[in-house]
């Protein structure tokens, strides 16, 4: 049995808690046409951690990357019951080993994961000879209670234009993954660029993500009809994504968003447990995400490059 189809099996079982990122449905749907694989680490018969990759070849590099529409990969470990805090880091050490030693076996050329915003000892990683960076997203920890998370908003910069927009607008959560995936192309189109999403991607995991029960699509309508914006967002039962989003230009309106950003949590708030702007790192997109009343969590960015001129080659085209 390949290391593949013990990981399905150890997904589906129920009994290890795999997010959603890191579940094999997921990285079906990410890496359709693609190439990916799982390493796994065990003690004698019992999984202690696992961490899937998408990787490949692009000319002479070979790379392990993060898969697209996937905000981080592994590892994912599997503690035993009652580990004390010294006991937990040797674990951890033990099995990023096992679990490098296979992804190293593929001698890539270029690594680059984000680890979960959960993993917070990239010493393994360092003692390996991997490089770290630190980034940010922007997170609601806990929206159960709605009128606490609104109430939490920039009241002008946020909770203004939503009053505003609630009585003028209507939003759906039943649009179709196809539909989404042409409004998101068109959307790209009239900003005069390229969707650097397929829109097969788009459709595949949409589709697939809702059908799960582990994600919707929201879309907002003005007075008339009209669609003005939409947002997929994936979710399990401890964190939502929110991953992608567009909107009509000719009808764009400040206020869309907040809209949308709001209807979903409350929306979301019997579902899941937080809830992830998918934050950036630029400037005026991580003020947009804070204004949320949203918290600033770091996770790490793991790296390590063949050579120099492999390095500098990903950095300058990223």
């Amino acid at each position: 049995m390949s290391n593949k189809e013990k990981y399905r099996e150890l997904c589906e079982s129920g009994e290890y808690c795999v997010p959603l990122f890191l579940q094999h449905w997921w990285m079906e749907a990410v890496c359709e046409g693609k190439l990916w694989d799982v390493a796994l680490a065990f003690d004698g018969d019992r999984p202690t951690g696992a961490m899937p990759y998408h990787y490949g070849r692009k000319g002479c590099i070979t790379y392990v990357v993060q898969p697209q529409l996937t905000q981080f990969s592994g590892p994912v470990f599997f503690y035993p019951q009652g580990i004390s805090e010294s006991h937990r880091l040797d674990f951890e050490k033990h099995t990023v080993a096992q679990l490098l030693q296979q992804v190293e076996g593929r001698k890539p050329s270029v690594f680059l994961q984000n680890l979960s915003p959960a993993v917070t000892n990239w010493l393994p990683f360092y003692w390996a000879g991997y490089k770290q960076t630190t980034r940010y997203t922007y997170r609601i920890p806990d929206i159960r209670d709605t009128q606490r998370v609104f109430d939490a908003f920039d009241a002008e910069k946020r909770q203004r234009k939503i009053r505003r927009y609630e009585a003028a607008t209507s939003v759906r959560f039943d649009m179709a993954a196809d539909e989404f995936a042409d409004f998101h192309a068109s959307y790209w189109a009239a900003k005069g660029k390229r969707d650097v999403l397929d829109k097969r991607l788009i459709e595949r995991v949409c589709r697939t993500a809702v059908g799960r029960g582990n994600g919707v699509i929201a879309s907002l309508f003005d007075a008339e009809g009209r669609l003005l914006a939409a947002r997929f967002v994936a979710y399990d039962s401890r964190c939502a994504y929110s991953l992608m989003s567009a909107q009509d230009m000719s009808l764009h309106k400040s206020g869309h968003s907040e809209t949308l950003f709001w209807e979903l949590i409350k929306y979301l708030s019997d579902k899941t447990l937080a809830f992830d702007f998918e934050g950036s790192m630029d400037e005026g997109i991580e003020y947009f995400y804070r204004s949320f009343g949203a918290v600033q969590t770091p996770f790490f960015e793991i790296s390590k490059y063949g050579n120099p001129l492999v390095e500098f080659f990903v950095k300058l085209h990223k």
